[in-house]
Order: C-alpha cells, then structure tokens, then sequence
C-alpha cells in the first residue's frame, strides 16, 4: 500500500472542504451531478477519441499502482544477477537454462534464452534495446492518458460553464431556476480544474515514475546479458549490481 498516495488524496479533498466551509459555504454547494458528467464524461470521451482502446484500458488498469504500485523488483534482479553470474562462471552460459525456465519476467527469460542460443553480444543488447523501447513506448502512451484528461478537463469545464450560463440565460424570467444554472456554471469550472491538477496530473507523473524504474531495471538487465554473452563480466558486476539498488523512483 502506498500510503503517501493515500494522503495525497486525502489532503487534496480535505483542502477543498475546509477551504469551503472556512469561507462560509456549504458542501453540498459542490455537488453538482451535472457538473461532474459534462466534465468526467466530456473529459475521457475525448481521451478515447485520440486514444486506442487498448490503450486506454491499459491506462485504466495502471490506475491500481497509485495505491498499490509495483512491488520494488531490484532485490530480486540482484540475487538473480549474482546467481547467473556463478552459474556462468562455474559451469558456463549453457547452465542458464535452469535458470530461464524458472524466470517468470518474460523480458529476463528472453535474454537469458539468448545467451544460451550463443547470440553474439552486440546483436544481443540491439534485439533486447529493441524490446526494451517497445515496452517503454507502450506504457509511456498508456501514461498519456491521464496527462490527456488533465489537459482537457480545465477547457471542458469551461465548456460546462458556457452551458451553466445558456441555461440561466434561457430562464431569466424564473428565479428559481437561476440558482442550480449559475451553481452549474461555476462547479464544471472547479470540476475541470480541480480534477487535471489535484488528480490527473499528480497520476500521471506518479505512473511515469514507475515506469521509469521499470525501464532502469530492464536497461540493468540487458547490460547484463550482453556482459556475460562477453564472457568479461565479472569485473562490473558489483557496479551493475550498485547502480541497480540506487534508488531512481
């Protein structure tokens, strides 16, 4: 659990309420249904629009790693490390199979399934960089997605406001109408606004964060598999290890 998300949150809807009530205002004044699905609505029927659905599913999906995000894999990557490397040493590249069989990270399964197939080391590291950046752009767009509903809720919450104020407009000649068109005109505006920069930006960095760990460890990784298919590596590898287990999120 990431409690810090978890705060984060908390603390960015408790400084709305306070902020309302110390201004003499009442919480349900920002409840406002209409408000909330011409920006919520509004906001990710754009997102679909430049979105692949795929995409945008997985944008969803990486939602979870706000409050539960990835666990930190770098202890695991090193006591792998450490363990290829003697098996490499001992008994030499083809021992790796044993290990391969038990990887469950299909990205460190293929590039120990390289090694044992005796591809050469620069040919290695160009197929594993291949892969590498083909995972980083997909979860990178994925990523875009809450930075493309941070962009657009501001402006569609001005659009909610246009729309507060036709429908006040449009029933001048009835006071009692004029209250919820004018409520709706300016909560779209706090809705849009409130939504792209105490939520949807602050997600999108934290899952950029996270994916740019993810990337360190697979960039470790391949370093790695190059370095054994060289068969010099046992020299760098406390440095691979060290760079590794610096924190970078």
């Amino acid at each position: 659990m990431d409690w810090s998300s978890v705060a984060g949150i908390l603390l960015a809807l408790a400084g709305l309420v306070v902020g309302q009530s110390l201004e003499g205002g009442k919480l349900s004044s920002l409840v406002q249904p209409a408000a909330f699905a011409i920006v919520v609505i509004g906001t990710f029927g754009a997102v679909l629009l430049q979105t692949r659905p795929a995409t945008l599913r997985r944008g969803i999906l990486m939602l979870r790693w706000i409050i539960r995000p990835p666990e930190d894999s770098r202890a695991a990557l090193k006591k792998d490390i450490q363990q290829w490397n003697q098996t490499v040493r001992r008994a030499g590249p083809l021992a790796l199979e044993r290990h391969m069989a038990a990887a469950t990270d299909p990205f460190m399964a293929k590039g120990l399934r390289m090694i044992i197939d005796g591809i050469q080391p620069d040919k290695l590291r160009q197929l594993l960089d291949t892969e590498i950046t083909a995972f980083e752009t997909a979860e990178r767009q994925a990523v875009r997605v809450w930075e493309s509903a941070a962009g657009y809720s501001p402006t569609i919450g001005i659009l909610g406001a246009v729309l507060g104020l036709i429908h006040v407009m449009e029933n001048l000649s009835d006071p009692a109408k004029l209250g919820p068109g004018i409520a709706v005109a300016f909560v779209s505006t706090i809705y849009g606004v409130g939504l792209a920069n105490l939520f949807f930006y602050p997600i999108a960095n934290k899952l950029k964060n996270i994916v740019t760990a993810q990337v360190h460890q697979q960039e470790i990784a391949a370093a790695v598999f190059h370095d054994i298919a060289t068969g010099d590596f046992s020299r760098i590898m406390d440095e691979r290890i060290a760079t590794l287990m610096r924190e970078h999120t």
